[in-house]
């Protein structure tokens, strides 16, 4: 599942549009108050001009990426050195499937997952590229550090998560 590039249709996964009621039956009550819906706009053009540029090793340093798609796979909750994640690819190109990585211990979202295959996301966050194989969206979350100055979010239907 770490390849850069898998379409929907090798994995089997059907595309669906709409509003996912589970995001709506897993809030945590008095815990977790989602943000209200908005519209996003959705242009991938950048990040694939991105993409292309790391793959020719002109662009060296991480970048801050606006995506959007559809949703193709959701894993389980992993935990790592650095917390509990939850992993997504998103479909932003024919044939170009991106992962993406939450850091569930610094959002406020319901339990994990609160993103299924057909989704339709928007995603602000940080675009690593360390080979071809291990490239992905992370710092998907609100809050900056030294290290990383701008501030992430994902959407999901409408419902944005920070």
């Amino acid at each position: 599942m770490k390849s850069r590039y898998m379409s929907a249709a090798l994995l089997g996964l059907s595309v669906m549009l709409g509003t996912a009621a589970h995001a709506q039956d897993s809030y945590r009550s008095g815990i977790f108050a989602p943000a209200k819906t908005a519209s996003y706009p959705c242009d991938d053009s950048q990040f694939l001009q991105d993409q292309q540029a790391f793959e020719g090793g002109l662009i060296t340093a991480d970048q801050p990426e606006d995506i959007c798609g559809i949703v193709t796979a959701v894993l389980p909750e992993k935990r790592t050195r650095s917390g509990h994640h939850g992993y997504f690819y998103v479909q932003v190109a024919s044939g170009v499937v991106i992962e993406i990585v939450s850091d569930l211990d610094r959002m406020s979202a319901p339990r994990w997952p609160w993103v299924a295959v057909g989704d339709t996301t928007y995603v602000k966050g940080r675009y690593y590229f360390d080979n071809m194989d291990s490239q992905g969206i992370d710092w998907t979350h609100h809050g900056t550090s030294r290290y990383w100055p701008y501030a992430g979010y994902v959407v999901v239907n409408g419902t944005k998560y920070q």
